[in-house]
């Protein structure tokens, strides 16, 4: 190997190197997130894509094929890839929150992350009511975690940010919203913002979305809603009656979820314990069904069914919410992996177009919007994060103030009902943590005891 030129001192490599460890892992990480967040939404598209030509052709093929492949998905998630299952976003409070480096190793490994993308869009081809963006928070998570290694010295604080960055990345990159994923960052992800994390993540975020805008272009979630005439003197009571409605609807949602041994049958409830396969194909069935019954609008994340009603070019029924809410519902008690967001934005877009029904003198794109982030910030008790998304989503920057007060108002009225639905989740996450690591000390114990006893 020939010798360094004289010039390239060894001064100068270690500012090279001092240059790669601050600023050129952090960007190869936001470029990663930005490529991936954008090849996932790429692809859970073309699934849902394939799986809607199937059911357009033959409306009742979701009745034995989306039974089977919730089978699946159970079986594999369970088998192969435990932790991959549901949204991402509870995984990644529960690592945040405790015991980082060990339970980064388990909640965000590559293979988790592998399994995320592959078993989701499995799911999406069995037309499950699933969305991409909590999952991609873990895939961010999870890539910004996993870059610890090309640092020479990774403490737990340095892998906290990378973490925060991560998953910060991964819901901007998702749904093109950078203030959104800095206020998620905040108000979700950690009730606390360090000065040194601040700068990692806004760092990641614009990396990340100068990707996803390279690749998709500069877009809106939703595109540009018309506002002009949306401000009426019904507006305030507008606000009012559907914070109140969407904060009912969101917080039985999460009691939905959190409770299941209060309201479902013994039955149902030994099925799903002792043979959790079966159970993933019970809930796809149900899924099934309530697709068949809404004439198909119900199965996956409902993102084309809230663009198409926002827009004017598609109605939906009075009932849709409610079969979308039962839905979701069915997709989520299974541990298939998947997200919440889109469904919940569908799922408010109904509940706008039902309101609509009351507030007749009203603009229903304006309707849909306060729904929206109504029912995002009931179901995520996360009022600030909600209403920027929303915002961002349909670059509604003259319905702020309405925005903020259907949210504040929507997420009080859901604390009534549960508690906030990733914080419990996540909860979870921590204390089988914590049982196994009991359980794993028997272990040890008894192995001495009778070697002792040898």
């Amino acid at each position: 190997m020939s010798p360094l030129p004289l010039s390239f001192s060894d001064q100068t490599l270690r500012q090279v190197r001092r240059a790669w460890r601050r600023y050129g892992i952090l960007w190869l990480g936001a470029i990663l997130v930005g490529l991936i967040a954008v090849l996932y939404a790429w692809l859970m598209d073309v699934g849902f894509g394939m799986f809607r030509s199937m059911q357009q052709s033959h409306f009742w093929l979701p009745l034995f094929i989306t039974p089977a492949i919730g089978a699946l998905c159970v079986w594999a998630t369970r088998r192969y890839f435990p932790g991959a299952e549901g949204s991402g976003i509870p995984q990644v409070i529960a690592t945040l929150e405790e015991d980082t480096s060990k339970r980064g190793q388990s909640l965000l490994s590559l293979k988790i992350m592998a399994g995320k993308i592959g078993i989701s869009f499995v799911g999406i081809l069995g037309g499950f009511t699933i969305g991409r963006e909590g999952p991609t928070v873990q895939v961010g998570a999870v890539l910004m975690f996993n870059l610890r290694r090309l640092y020479p010295r990774a403490s737990a604080a340095l892998e906290r940010r990378l973490i925060l960055a991560g998953a910060a990345a991964g819901l901007s990159a998702a749904f093109n919203t950078p203030l959104a994923g800095i206020v998620f960052a905040i108000e979700e992800l950690t009730r606390s913002f360090e000065s040194r994390a601040s700068g990692v993540v806004i760092t990641v975020i614009i990396f990340a979305g100068a990707v996803a805008l390279g690749l998709n272009g500069n877009y809106t979630y939703f595109g540009t809603m018309q506002i002009d005439s949306a401000l009426t003197d019904m507006l305030a009571l507008a606000v009012l009656v559907t914070g109140v409605l969407t904060g009912v609807a969101g917080g039985m949602f999460c009691w939905l979820l959190l409770n299941t041994k209060r309201w479902s049958p013994a039955r149902v409830q030994h099925l799903r314990s002792s043979r959790p396969i079966a159970f993933g194909a019970l809930c796809g069935l149900l899924v099934a069904v309530i697709g068949v019954i809404a004439g198909g609008a119900t199965f996956g994340s409902g993102y084309v069914e809230a663009k198409g009603v926002l827009e004017g070019q598609q109605h939906l029924s009075v009932l849709y919410p409610f079969l979308k809410m039962a839905s979701m519902v069915s997709s989520y008690l299974p541990g298939i992996p998947g997200g919440i967001f889109a469904p919940s934005l569908s799922i408010g877009a109904g509940f706008g177009n039902l309101l609509h029904q009351l507030f007749d003198h009203t603009s229903l794109p304006m309707l849909i919007a306060l729904a929206m982030v109504g029912y995002l910030a009931a179901v995520t008790q996360s009022p600030i994060t909600a209403f920027v998304i929303v915002m961002e989503m349909i670059n509604g920057h003259a319905l702020v103030i309405s925005l903020m007060a259907t949210a504040l108002i929507a997420s009080r009225v859901s604390r009534f009902f549960a508690p906030p639905l990733y914080d419990a989740l996540s909860e979870r996450y921590r204390v089988a943590a914590n049982a196994a690591f009991v359980n794993v000390e028997k272990t040890e114990v008894k192995k001495l005891e009778n070697e002792l006893g040898k």
